[in-house]
């Protein structure tokens, strides 16, 4: 009875908040954009990327609204939540041009608004529009998605499922410290603080061996343990998930039943908040993968990618909102799968990334039925690094990548200093790519004949009145063009 006056309650605030949000936007129409990834992929320099180009403007060709000219003046706003913090635009941006560094990744959640005066397209919509529209770019860790599929989930649930994961492939010997430390805990005894303490601190270790850049793991709920915030070292982050007691209700006062009142805590405190006040009001929805990582990282990385694709996508509540509805009810109606660094390929290997990447979520959009929703795919650089140039070597010509790679990046022995141009051969994606998702004896090769390495952010040139050119992209046009260009029409 308790659970479902919960879930009521919750629904109430949700419609509430959805109302409030659609009155207002009667009178100042707004699209709430959530832009998330998994770790590495990007979504700082996403945003940082797309708001510069729109102030300064940027080459926008794909992008209708801006190319014929029918916006006539774009500028940054206060943002309608006070209580949510400021995406540091202007920090982040000057990180990217003045310091040619690559801003901090995203930690917590945060926001800025763009508003844009323009002109409709029809001259039924020039009588009846306003004219003006504001997107309020709401920038959450990918972690804190994959915290969702735990509200359907009791303990036990959850044990299992993180149990079972850990003990399959690399992720058997990365566990196996915190999985002894488990097995070896009395589960029916007393709840002991430092017991808990020690196997949350072990779990957590676990968690983030997982997300290195040696592994490039994706699932790894729950997402405030790599990223607590002011909740570090509450009883919330304080559990782990435990091997399956005897079947029956657990003795009050034992470590279950203290592991299990911890979970269903961080579900109330953490995650219900994050979906009523933050995810549950998102109209649009980009998220950042970084494909290329998991690729070369293995048939494992990819696998997982691909269920944690699946998991992101089953949180979407797809399609399309009527009037009547959406005061009510929010539905994301537009999904973007986004494949970052498509400027450590050259551009004939774009085309296959995406393949790719159709690939990764093509399950995942089956299972849960993306039906009146628009989901699209694309290869996309919001900062490009690299431009492109070809050399011969043995008398052929091969298509390279020329950028200045990242201090501390080896290719074959070589460790770059971070400021020597380079001219590098990325290598071909397979053309099938059904074959990364196989076992090496199955037909996948041992090893993909890849070069990625990562590159400081490119040099801006400036122009006769000292003012910097906007961040040059791959396809960040193209992507403004799905996720809010009919908005503008």
């Amino acid at each position: 009875m308790s659970s479902f006056l919960s879930r009521f309650a919750d629904d109430a605030l949700i419609a509430l908040d959805t109302f409030s949000d659609r009155t207002a936007g009667l009178m100042h129409p707004s699209l709430r954009l959530g832009v998330t990834g998994l770790s590495r992929a990007g979504k700082t320099v996403f945003i940082s990327s797309l708001v510069h180009n729109l102030l300064n403007g940027g080459r926008l060709p794909v992008f209708e609204a801006v190319r014929s000219g029918r916006v006539s003046k774009i500028r940054l706003a206060p943002q309608p939540d006070d209580a949510v913090p400021r995406f540091q635009y202007e920090d982040h941006i000057a990180a990217l041009v003045r310091d040619r560094i690559w801003p901090d990744s995203t930690r917590a959640i945060s926001q800025i608004r763009l508003t844009l005066d323009y002109e409709s397209a029809s001259g039924w919509g020039r009588m009846f529009s306003r004219g003006e529209l504001s997107i309020d770019i709401v920038d959450y860790p990918g972690e804190w998605l994959l915290d969702l599929p735990l509200l359907s989930q009791d303990f036990r649930a959850f044990s299992a499922q993180t149990w079972e994961r850990a003990e399959k492939g690399v992720r058997a010997e990365l566990s196996r410290d915190w999985r002894d430390r488990a097995k070896a805990a009395a589960l029916s005894g007393p709840a002991e603080e430092l017991t808990a303490r020690a196997l949350a601190e072990s779990f957590t270790t676990y968690l983030r061996a997982c997300r290195s850049d040696e592994r490039a793991l994706s699932i790894l709920p729950p997402g405030r343990f790599l990223m607590p915030g002011d909740l570090e070292g509450s009883p919330a982050l304080t559990f782990s998930p435990l091997p399956l007691p005897p079947e029956g209700r657990a003795e009050p006062g034992s470590l279950w039943a203290m592991m299990e009142r911890r979970y269903e805590a961080y579900k109330t405190h953490v995650v219900k908040p994050f979906f009523r006040e933050h995810f549950a009001r998102i109209d649009r929805q980009i998220v950042l993968i970084d494909a290329l990582t998991a690729i070369n990282r293995g048939a494992e990385a990819v696998a997982d990618l691909e269920e944690a694709l699946a998991e992101v996508l089953a949180c979407f509540r797809p399609g399309l909102n009527s009037f009547l509805s959406s005061f009510l009810t929010r539905r994301i109606d537009k999904v973007l799968i986004a494949a970052t660094k498509a400027d450590h390929l050259h551009h004939e290997s774009h085309d296959r990334l995406e393949r790719i990447t159709a690939r990764l979520v093509q399950r995942a959009a089956d299972r849960i039925g993306m039906a009146g929703a628009g989901l699209e795919v694309m290869a996309l650089a919001a900062v490009r690094a690299t431009r492109e140039a070809t050399v011969e070597e043995g008398g052929a010509k091969l298509p390279v990548i020329v950028g200045v790679p990242m201090s501390g990046e080896t290719i074959d022995g070589q460790v770059f200093d971070g400021k020597r141009r380079t001219a590098i051969f990325p290598g071909d994606l397979p053309a099938n790519p059904d074959l990364l998702f196989m076992p090496v004896d199955a037909g996948r090769p041992a090893e993909l004949p890849l070069n990625f390495v990562r590159f400081r952010p490119p040099e801006i040139e400036e122009t006769g009145g000292g003012l910097k050119l906007s961040v040059p992209h791959i396809r960040l046009d193209r992507a403004m063009q799905f996720l809010f260009g009919d908005r503008l029409a």
